[in-house]
């Protein structure tokens, strides 16, 4: 948690059990909730399954914010209450907007458990604006080949969502952000895009070496001080996120799997999950209790 002059916090994730495997949960965090609309962030795995094991997160609701699953090894294989069916896998672009209401489950597809296989990946939360918080529930899915791609000296980054170094994806979102999945030969140099107030980084492999001189390690989020030009150098064959936006438009409440911005709001959802209310996942008759606290 030491800050520098460009570093404002470094976040160490803690580990979080879903679906019977742990992932590392770096956002929120007790000293930052969000980072411009990220509220979620979770790295799931590395984790490698023997032959007839995987993922199974039963259906489960979520209002008020947008899910990405962005998976770097493996696939999961996603049902939704809209009646989409769609196998995510490497390098694709899996946005879920929930609006209003939607219901889903992540399971490994039976062909898929059926031999040994890893997997590793982020999923994170979008806090949808106050204008789209009540909107109808949506999916996008976009292959990994429709993203827009940036190339430099030993650098290869693909830009899941929003606009960044010139290029804009093709993903639709609410609000202006930036999502960049960022590759680098060791000793490779980067500077962040500064277009917007929050940005943050994670490292999901290697180590990094800020301009200022800090580091900042596999595993960990560095959230940057507004107005402040970031550059990095890679120490080894490294992997980072490069997220951000503009602050959100108000204040969020975030309880399980519901955000919302108004307490009244998440009681109302707490109160249609445990009566029902919610639409069903065709093909997944199971569900995840809510929560008793």
């Amino acid at each position: 948690m030491d800050s520098s002059e460009l570093v404002s916090l470094i976040i160490e994730p803690r580990a979080k059990d879903v679906g019977g495997f742990d992932v590392r949960r770096v956002l929120p965090f007790r000293n930052r909730r969000t980072v411009g609309p990220f509220i979620f962030f979770d790295h799931m795995g590395p984790v490698d399954f023997p032959s007839g094991q995987g993922i199974d997160v039963r259906p489960h609701p979520h209002i008020g914010l947008a899910t990405v699953t962005y998976l770097f090894e493996g696939e999961i294989f996603h049902r939704d209450s809209l009646g989409v069916e769609q196998a995510i896998q490497p390098g694709a672009v899996n946005w879920m907007v929930a609006g209003r209401g939607i219901v889903h489950s992540e399971r490994t597809a039976p062909e898929e458990r059926a031999k040994a296989g890893r997997l590793n990946g982020i999923q994170s939360w979008i806090a949808l604006p106050l204008s789209h918080e009540e909107s109808e529930p949506s999916f996008q899915h976009h292959p990994a080949d429709s993203l827009p791609v940036i190339e430099g000296e030993g650098v290869r980054m693909c830009l899941i969502a929003g606009a960044a170094y010139g290029k804009r994806s093709p993903v639709e979102t609410p609000s202006e952000m930036f999502y960049l999945d960022a590759q680098l030969s060791d000793g490779a140099e980067l500077v962040l895009p500064d277009a917007y107030e929050e940005r943050a980084l994670y490292v999901a492999e290697g180590e990094v070496r800020l301009s200022d001189g800090s580091l900042v390690k596999e595993g960990t989020m560095a959230v940057f001080h507004p107005s402040v030009n970031v550059g990095l150098s890679a120490r080894e064959k490294t992997r980072v996120m490069l997220l951000g936006g503009a602050p959100l438009d108000g204040k969020r409440h975030l309880w399980w799997n519901f955000v919302a911005s108004t307490p009244e709001r998440l009681e109302q959802a707490k109160a249609d999950w445990k009566n029902g209310r919610f639409d069903k996942v065709p093909g997944d008759d199971e569900f995840i209790p809510l929560p008793e606290n």
